[in-house]
């Protein structure tokens, strides 16, 4: 059990914080806009499908009061859009807008953007900034996470070991209570999770648990309903269990015990791949059946390595130990297990990748390279511990393949080899230690021990190997995927900037007044721009001026002055077809006639971006 403690201990030392997995591709009003009138509604785009609660959006005025009386509602019917309406008419100044949904995969996001009305203000508004993953909530959610997780390897894995290669196991104590722990420790972490869930997705204190409207949401939520469907799997694997523990003495479980027990795993492993990272994106009806079996197989081979690791290490008062024959079945079943996993591991890298270039420029593809470098390293420990565990299966005699226990322990002359040469290469251990068949002496007993010992520091090694894969593959069920941040990108290129704005000073002819000109492009980049320009006083007022004129240039690659002709819409100033040619760092000439004889030219600059592809 002292490997069972380590395994929890490493992956509760590894937790760390999850990251997004949905991305912000849009909004109306863009973040920074400075709009001439309220809009009636603010709505929000997202790259993938998001859930939301009461408070999952709201718009806070420069004082700091929400101004948006309802809670936020889906878009047109788009799931992957959330829309609230605004109160009334909006005063001046700027407005913010916070945000935390629920990716489709289950995950939170959050964060906070600025538009104004009229012209920017200071604000009163105060948004938390940080990541949703670091509060006390969510770092508890994710240590459960991690308990789950070796829960599962352990009860699937110890399971799989005594219904497919050792039927007798079942009747040894640290199997059955490394059948106990994996259970216990996944309910329980299951429980965990299911209580904080609510809370989780709400950013919410950690004594808000037990709240039952909040448990109710969880409830009614695709990834809560998983955690349900979980427990009620757990309690029924506890009636196959407690029903097979009256039986310890059984000559080994039936066909009937077998399909139960096969049909459990696959329905618990399906109670993450629903609710995770299968559960968005592309092609979800097979990515859900794959990330069950990758599940799946990784709680055959690890918590099978650790089951046989506790047998090896075992020193039963009987001098029972596991057959050869045992040790064998089990390297087959493992083989397979790792060769699903390398199968359904390079279908979900390749689906939650989306690119080369994501592998090293995103959080999850630099993530997946290092999980690629552990199970070369885990594959490598496997080809030694399936070369020992092939010999000593060939190499045992009969009565040492089979399980049975011997009446007493037979003491062997081995020959000394003080003073004999070392081993050739290549040379088994049964003929190092005598001088081989050819010289007419008997060959020395098979030394089962060695070939043991030499299987069980493999065996360790392979393991620990895999506790490391293990704790990589949580890490990575936590961070977004490498198509999402991509499509994030995408789509922000595309939407941003959406407006550019700058606000130019000007010495209006009277003494101490300053006024300034504010000038909106949209979307700011190459092609057509629409053009709103408005004069104001010092004090902060609309101010009307008989002219105002803008030009745009490039003097640098000898283009313009290009004319915006600005026209006045009685208020503000406009140009609804001024089309810009390339991308750079433009120079506007704003001209302000202030009165009859009186005007005068400022200059700034602008970035035009290019048009997206």
């Amino acid at each position: 059990m002292v490997l069972v403690v380590s395994l929890l201990a490493l992956l509760l030392g590894g937790a760390g914080p999850a990251f997004a997995h949905a991305g912000l591709s849009g909004s109306d009003p863009a973040d920074g806009a400075v709009l001439t009138n309220g809009p009636q509604y603010v709505t929000l785009t997202f790259t993938e499908s998001v859930g939301f609660s009461d408070d999952s959006l709201r718009v806070l005025s420069p004082k700091n009061e929400r101004v948006n009386p309802r809670p936020a509602q889906h878009a047109d019917g788009k799931d992957n859009t959330a829309r609230v309406e605004l109160s009334g008419k909006l005063p001046e100044g700027s407005y913010t807008v916070a945000w935390r949904v629920v990716s489709a995969d289950g995950h939170p996001v959050s964060g906070a953007f600025v538009f104004s009305v009229g012209q920017p203000s200071e604000t009163a508004a105060v948004v938390a900034t940080g990541s949703p993953d670091d509060t006390a909530v969510a770092r508890l959610h994710g240590v459960f996470r991690y308990v789950a997780y070796s829960g599962l390897a352990l009860l699937l894995g110890a399971a799989a070991f005594v219904l497919l290669c050792w039927p007798a196991a079942g009747a040894v104590r640290p199997v059955r209570r490394t059948l106990a722990v994996g259970w216990a420790a996944l309910t329980a972490s299951t429980t965990a999770l299911l209580l904080l869930r609510g809370p989780y997705e709400a950013a919410a204190p950690v004594t808000s648990v037990f709240d039952l409207a909040q448990l109710g949401r969880t409830a009614t939520g695709r990834p809560g309903a998983a955690l349900i469907v979980r427990l009620v799997l757990l309690a029924l694997g506890a009636v196959l269990l407690r029903r097979w523990g009256r039986r310890p003495d059984a000559p080994g479980p039936g066909a009937r015990l077998r399909l139960s027990g096969a049909l459990l795993a696959v329905a618990l492993t399906a109670t993450w791949a629903a609710a995770e990272h299968a559960s968005a994106g592309p092609q979800v009806a097979l990515a859900v059946p794959v990330a069950a079996l990758h599940l799946l197989a990784m709680g055959v081979w690890l918590g099978g390595l650790v089951t046989l690791l506790l047998l090896l290490r075992r020193r039963g008062a009987d001098g029972q130990e596991v057959p050869a024959a045992a040790i064998g079945r089990f390297s087959a079943l493992a083989f397979g297990a790792v060769a699903v996993l390398v199968g359904t591991g390079a279908y979900q890298s390749w689906r939650q990748v989306g690119s080369w270039e994501a592998l090293s420029t995103t959080s999850y593809g630099k993530v997946l390279l290092v999980k690629i470098a552990a199970v070369v390293l885990v594959l490598c420990a496997a080809s030694f511990s399936r070369r020992w565990t092939a010999r000593l299966v060939h190499e045992a005699p009969p009565s040492a393949r089979t399980p049975t226990v011997p009446a007493a322990a037979e003491r062997v002359r081995v020959p000394q080899t003080v003073g004999a040469p070392a081993p050739a290469a290549g040379q088994d251990l049964g003929t190092a230690f005598g001088e081989g068949p050819g010289d007419g002496r008997k060959p020395p007993a098979f030394d089962a021990g060695a070939y043991r010992r030499a299987l069980r520091r493999m065996v360790t090694a392979e393991a620990v190997l895999g506790v490391v894969v293990l704790v990589i593959t949580t890490v990575l069920t936590g961070t977004q995927p490498g198509r999402a941040a991509g499509e994030r990108v995408s789509a922000a290129s595309a939407a941003q900037p959406q407006v550019k704005v700058v606000t130019v000073p000007f010495d209006m002819g009277t003494a101490n007044h300053q006024g300034t000109v504010q000038i909106t492009l949209t979307p700011g980049r190459v092609g057509e721009n629409t053009v709103e320009a408005v004069v104001y006083t010092a004090d902060g007022g609309l101010a009307t001026v008989p002219e105002l004129r803008l030009t745009l240039t490039r003097e640098e690659l000898g283009i313009g002055p290009l004319d915006a002709r600005l026209k006045d819409r009685k208020g503000y100033w406009a140009a609804y077809d001024l089309r810009l040619p390339m991308p750079g760092v433009w120079t506007l000439d704003v001209t302000v006639r202030t009165t009859d004889i009186d005007q005068v030219t400022v200059h700034d600059t602008v970035r035009i971006t290019a048009a997206p592809r």
